[in-house]
């Protein structure tokens, strides 16, 4: 009788943390898809009309490539938690304007510490090219640091690492903005040792968190007093030049 009594409990216990386990992984699901920041219209518009580049939704994510097929050089980048991929087309399209392969990944439940794919999962969209750097923006950035290992480059947009590469020669783009309210410019000098000694440190007056992408204002960001376009021009002005250099090592 003790025994029957005491499987009875055993299978209520078993059976309550399954029940437990179930709803975790259910909320995390419902939670991941509900309030995405979708990408802004005219901004995404801007790409699809760009005759200079050519967009596909392929297996491996969002690629840009140039009209001309001329490509050496390529950028895996990792979009930030909740954000739709789409949102980081705009600013990034002048890179394919000036030959570099752009993918941007879709990371799974739109959170890219559940994305446990490697770097080769997105490569693989353009396998003609060798030379290929990794970025992401926000948590995303925080991603692209992990998978480093893998690549040649690193860009971070108003992002950090926690990852240490401080003692790589890693050739790393980090682009923030001093109006951040959530990668503050604090945060990113106080990760600054995780990043080799001459990673490039550029700070864009006047750009928030969001101003790296075209998703609309976001919570707890700081008031950006650049537009979009403004925001565009100052990133492809050092984006575009780091893509060269690396082309040309």
């Amino acid at each position: 009788m003790q025994k029957k009594r005491g499987r009875r409990a055993l299978k209520v216990i078993v059976w309550g943390l399954v029940a437990v386990l179930v709803l975790g992984i259910g909320g995390i699901v419902v939670w991941s898809q509900v309030g995405v920041m979708p990408a802004e219209k005219a901004p995404l518009a801007s790409v699809r009309d760009n005759s200079a580049i050519t967009v596909e939704d392929a297996e491996q994510g969002i690629v840009l490539t140039p009209a001309d097929g001329e490509s050496e050089v390529g950028l895996v980048f990792v979009p930030g938690a909740k954000v739709d991929p789409w949102a980081y087309a705009p600013i990034l399209q002048s890179l394919a304007e000036e030959g570099v392969t752009v993918v941007i990944t879709r990371p799974w439940l739109n959170l890219a510490f559940f994305d446990l794919r490697g770097l080769d999962a997105f490569t693989s969209a353009a396998p003609d090219i060798d030379e290929w750097a990794v970025g992401g923006h926000s948590l995303g950035g925080v991603r692209a640091c992990q998978l480093a290992a893998d690549a040649d480059a690193l860009v971070l947009f108003g992002s950090y690492c926690s990852t240490d590469l401080s003692g790589s020669d890693l050739p790393v783009l980090s682009i923030s903005g001093s109006e951040d309210g959530l990668s503050t410019p604090e945060k990113i000098d106080a990760a600054l040792d995780q990043l080799p000694a001459d990673a490039e440190m550029i700070e864009i007056a006047g750009a928030s968190h969001a101003s790296f992408g075209d998703y609309g204002p976001q919570a707890g960001d700081g008031e950006p007093t650049l537009s979009s376009d403004e925001m565009h021009a100052e990133v492809s002005e050092v984006l575009v030049p780091f893509f060269t250099d690396l082309a040309q090592d």
